[in-house]
């Protein structure tokens, strides 16, 4: 599985962008997809996930603000961020997992950039 990220970009405070991950390869087989971000000096941290049933997992800082979402036919996930705060400032990671007989595979897209200016 290939990911490939985009819709980084520089944004106000208040302002809005979405992010789209692009995946290919073995799709089919894909049982969550998601969206992590990362700052300087500091761990990746998940921001949300889909799974291939659509329940959605969102960390407790971008609920109410931040919406994933997934295209099956154009085998994309997106991240819709509004009400963006400069704390969102980050590199965005897309990141896909699946499982096959049982072993359990991750993937991850190169990361797109959002700054946030206050």
């Amino acid at each position: 599985v290939q990911l490939q990220a985009s819709g980084g970009g520089l944004v106000q405070a208040g302002g809005s962008l979405t992010l789209s991950c692009a995946a290919s390869g073995s799709t089919l087989s894909i049982a969550v997809s998601g969206w992590y971000r990362q700052t300087p000096g500091q761990q990746r941290d998940m921001v949300t996930t889909i799974d291939s049933g659509g329940t959605t997992n969102y960390a407790d800082s971008v609920k109410g603000r931040f919406t994933i979402s997934r295209d099956n036919a154009k085998n994309t996930v997106y991240l819709q961020m509004n009400s963006l705060k400069p704390e969102d400032t980050a590199v965005y990671y897309c990141y896909a997992e699946r499982s096959v007989r049982g072993v359990r595979y991750t993937y991850w897209g190169q990361g797109t950039q959002v700054t946030v200016s206050s």
